[in-house]
């Protein structure tokens, strides 16, 4: 049976393609749910029309996968509430003057 902190593990091994911090760091996962085998994630991009969406739910997809031997992964993408560097946990904040 996969639980939720397994899940969130495998998320914070997935990291931003432009941003050096994992997608947990930068507060972009808004969401996990976890119905036995299969899992959903939600998450948000920092900006509209972010053209590695593909890129970060595969890879969203592929780590979930492999860290918990869920059989299916869905990932959603939400708009809602829109991301701002304010949600970012604060040792990434500093790290890049996010203040």
């Amino acid at each position: 049976m996969i639980d939720e902190t397994q899940v969130w593990n495998a998320l914070g091994t997935v990291m931003d393609p432009e941003i050096p911090f994992s997608i947990v760091d930068l507060g972009l996962v808004y969401g996990v749910a976890v119905d036995g085998e299969r899992v959903r994630v939600q998450v948000t991009l920092t900006t509209h029309g972010c053209p590695l969406v593909h890129r970060i739910s595969e890879d969203v997809r592929e780590a979930v996968r492999l860290r918990t031997g869920a059989s299916a992964v869905e990932v959603q993408i939400v708009w809602d509430p829109p991301w701002n560097p304010g949600m970012a946990a604060e040792g990434v904040r500093e790290r890049l003057g996010w203040h």
